[in-house]
C-alpha cells in the first residue's frame, strides 16, 4: 500500500470515534474497507436465521450478539489497516486506536514470521526400546512423510505446503528415570493459509498404522499441539523522541511482568485484549491461540510476559514473540458472513499477514496499558470510558444519560474511583431534582 493511500486512510480516521454510526459507515466505505452490501448487512443486525448456527454447533437455541467496532490509525509494515474487533470490554478499541496514533507520530510497527510449520503429536506411552524406536523412524522418515503427503495432505501439497519433517522426543513418564519414558513423534507441516488443525490430526491418525507396523509399539493417541514454537509471530514497535522518564517507567513495568508471574498473567491478558477481538471477528479459534500463548510464556519453567519493552539508543523498543497460528480459509472464516466481511475489511493476503496484524495489535494494546498504568493509572484511563456502561446499568433513560454521565465524570475526577452504586445513587438524586424542577415549573 502506497504512502498516499495510507495517508488517505489515516485522514478518514480523524475524529472517527466522534462520528455517528452512519458517518462511520460512510468513512469505511470511502476507504474501501466495507461495501454497500456490508453496510446493509450490519444495519440489519447481522445473522437472524438460526439455520446457519445449526451447522456450526449442537443444541442451538439462538445467537449471542457481540459488539463489533473498528480500531483506527494502525500502520503495520507501511500498510494502513481498518481493524475489525468483536469485544464486549470498554476501552479496548479506544486504547488501541489512541496508542496506534501515538506510534505513528513517533515511530513504526514492523512484523515478521519465524518459521512456518504447525505440529501434530503421536504418543507411544509405553515404548519398549526408545533407542530402537527412534532408529527405525529416522530410517523410514522420508517414506512416512511421502506417504502422508500423497494419501492425506495432497491438497495441502498442491497449495505449496504439506508434511515437512518428523522429530522424535523422549518424554519422561514420571519424576525419576525408574518411571520410564514415552516416545512422542512430532509431525511438522506447512498448512499454508489454513489453521491446519483438521489436516494435521488426519495426518497423525494416518501415520499411526505404519508406525505401529514398523516398530511393533502401540500408538496411544494422535493430536495437534497448540504450542507451535515452530511457527512464531514477531512484532516490533520502535519509538523515538519520547520523554526519558516515561520510557524508563515503561521499561520498569515490562521488567515487572518478565520477572513476576502474578503480574505477567495480567500483562498477557492485556496483550490478548488486542488479539482475541480480531480472532473472534474473523472466525478464528481464540482458545487455541490463548493456549499456545500461555504455554509459550512458561517455556523456561516460569510464566513470563510475552512482550518486552526496553530503551535502546535513546528509543523505546517493544517486542512480541509468540505462536499465533490462524487461518483465512476453511472453517467458520468462510462460512460465517461476518467473519468473511471482517477478513475482507482487513484485505489480508493470507494467514501469515493476519497473524502479523494480531501480533502488532497485541503489542500496541500492551503499550497503551503500560503507558496508562505508569502515568494516569488504570482508573482514570479505563473507568472514564466505562461511565456509559455504569449509567446504562443504573437504568438511565436516553434523556437522563448525558446528565448522569456528567455527574459521574465529575465524581471520578474528584475521587479517582467510581462504581455502579454511585451511578444508582446519582440517578436517584437526578430524578428527584428533575421532579422538583418540573413541579416548580408547573406551579
Amino acid at each position: 500500500m502506497g504512502e498516499s493511500l495510507n495517508n488517505r486512510m489515516l485522514g478518514l480516521f480523524k475524529g472517527f470515534s466522534k462520528l455517528s454510526r452512519e458517518e462511520r459507515f460512510a468513512r469505511l466505505q470511502q476507504m474501501g474497507a466495507i461495501t454497500k452490501d456490508d453496510i446493509k448487512y450490519l444495519k440489519s443486525g447481522g445473522l437472524k436465521n438460526v439455520d446457519l448456527a445449526e451447522k456450526f454447533i449442537e443444541n442451538v437455541i439462538g445467537y449471542f450478539q457481540m459488539p463489533m467496532g473498528v480500531a483506527t490509525n494502525f500502520v503495520i509494515d507501511n500498510k494502513a489497516y481498518a481493524i475489525p474487533m468483536a469485544v464486549e470490554e470498554t476501552s479496548i478499541i479506544a486504547a488501541a486506536s489512541k496508542t496506534a496514533k501515538w506510534i505513528n507520530e513517533h515511530g513504526s510497527i514492523r512484523t515478521e514470521m519465524l518459521g512456518k510449520n504447525i505440529i501434530g503429536q503421536i504418543q507411544i506411552a509405553k515404548v519398549k526400546d526408545y533407542e530402537a524406536f527412534e532408529a527405525i523412524l529416522i530410517e523410514n522418515k522420508k517414506s512416512l512423510i511421502d506417504d502422508a503427503n500423497r494419501e492425506v495432505a495432497a491438497g495441502m501439497v498442491k497449495r505449496g505446503g504439506g508434511v515437512i519433517d518428523m522429530r522424535i522426543r523422549k518424554v519422561p513418564r514420571g519424576e525419576t528415570p525408574a518411571d520410564g519414558f514415552m516416545a512422542v513423534v512430532h509431525v511438522e507441516a506447512d498448512a499454508c493459509d489454513a489453521m491446519g488443525a483438521n489436516i494435521i490430526n488426519q495426518v497423525c491418525e494416518y501415520l499411526k498404522g505404519p508406525i505401529e507396523e514398523l516398530t511393533g509399539d502401540k500408538v496411544t493417541m494422535c493430536i495437534l499441539s497448540n504450542l507451535v514454537d515452530t511457527r512464531l509471530t514477531k512484532a516490533t514497535v520502535t519509538m523515538s523522541g519520547l520523554d526519558d522518564e516515561l520510557m524508563e517507567k515503561i521499561e520498569e513495568a515490562s521488567l515487572f511482568a518478565q520477572q513476576d508471574p502474578y503480574r505477567a498473567a495480567t500483562n498477557n491478558k492485556g496483550v490478548l485484549n488486542g488479539i482475541d477481538p480480531i480472532l473472534l471477528a474473523t472466525g478464528n479459534d481464540w482458545r487455541a491461540v490463548e493456549a499456545g500463548v500461555h504455554a509459550f510464556a512458561a517455556r523456561d519453567g516460569q510464566y513470563r510476559s510475552i512482550t518486552t519493552w526496553k530503551r535502546k539508543n535513546g528509543a523505546l523498543v517493544g517486542e512480541f514473540i509468540a505462536p499465533v497460528v490462524l487461518g483465512v480459509v476453511g472453517g467458520v472464516t468462510k462460512l460465517h458472513p461476518t467473519a468473511t466481511m471482517a477478513l475482507n475489511m482487513l484485505s489480508v493476503s493470507g494467514a501469515e499477514e493476519l497473524s502479523r496484524i494480531c501480533a502488532a495489535v497485541g503489542l500496541v494494546q500492551n503499550l497503551g496499558a503500560l503507558r496508562a498504568l505508569t502515568t494516569v493509572g488504570i482508573i482514570e484511563g479505563h473507568m472514564k470510558l466505562h461511565i456509559k456502561n455504569l449509567a446504562t446499568g443504573a437504568g438511565a433513560t436516553e434523556v437522563e444519560m448525558p446528565q448522569l454521565q456528567k455527574r459521574l465524570e465529575d465524581f471520578l475526577s474528584l475521587h479517582k474511583r467510581i462504581s455502579l452504586s454511585h451511578a444508582v445513587d446519582m440517578l436517584r438524586d437526578l430524578r428527584a431534582a428533575n421532579s422538583s424542577k418540573l413541579a416548580e415549573e408547573s406551579n
